[in-house]
């Protein structure tokens, strides 16, 4: 069976970032026929104006430059029907994810393309895909009460319709380096191929 990955990394840092280290372990761990790569350390678009408005006018009514506007979102959403699997660096800043990851969500979750509204609340449109989140911090405890950066990707994620969620943690680093990386490693080797 071909496997397609999503392979997302929204570490600022190119050069010894944790969460960057980890997610390139987990893509080769998975054996891939076909890896996506995308980099948010290369800053997105913010939605704006002109980018609300091409969004909320129909499909059929948009002029040629809504659809400009709304093309990246499209190629991004694009990626993501593509994938099989995503695996997802996300380092924790401020007890949170970076701004690029925040952008990302913000570019594909859109409603009518990637989840629809229903009597019985939202439905996300993106089902049956796998999503590995890989978690990095420096003092804060993955899935603790201060961790807002986890939860928010497992319940985002959730929203489009990716409900196979696993968690990898690399956190505490600044702490305890060596059991953190420890701690990690021995959930990488649980993760199923």
């Amino acid at each position: 069976m071909t496997q397609t990955v999503l392979h997302i990394d929204t570490s600022a840092r190119r050069e010894g970032s944790v969460s960057r280290d980890l997610t390139a372990r987990v893509v080769d761990q998975l054996g891939a026929d076909k890896v996506i790569e995308r980099d948010l350390a290369t800053p997105l678009p913010a939605v704006d104006a002109e980018w609300i408005g091409a969004n909320f006018t129909p499909e059929a009514d948009r002029s040629e430059d809504q659809r400009a506007a709304l093309a990246l979102s499209d190629s991004l959403i694009e990626e993501l029907r593509a994938a099989d699997t995503l695996v997802i660096g996300v380092p924790i800043y401020n007890f949170g994810t970076p701004v690029s990851f925040k952008t990302w969500i913000d570019l594909v979750a859109r409603a009518g393309v990637t989840f629809r509204y229903t009597e019985e609340g939202p439905e996300g449109l993106l089902t049956g895909k796998r999503a590995i989140v890989v978690v990095a911090s420096g003092g804060t405890r993955a899935g603790s009460d201060i961790d807002f950066a986890s939860t928010y990707v497992r319940h985002v994620l959730g929203f489009i319709g990716i409900t196979d969620v696993e968690l990898v943690s690399a956190d505490l680093l600044m702490v305890d380096p060596e059991a953190a990386m420890k701690s990690a490693e021995d959930q990488l080797a649980k993760l199923a191929a």
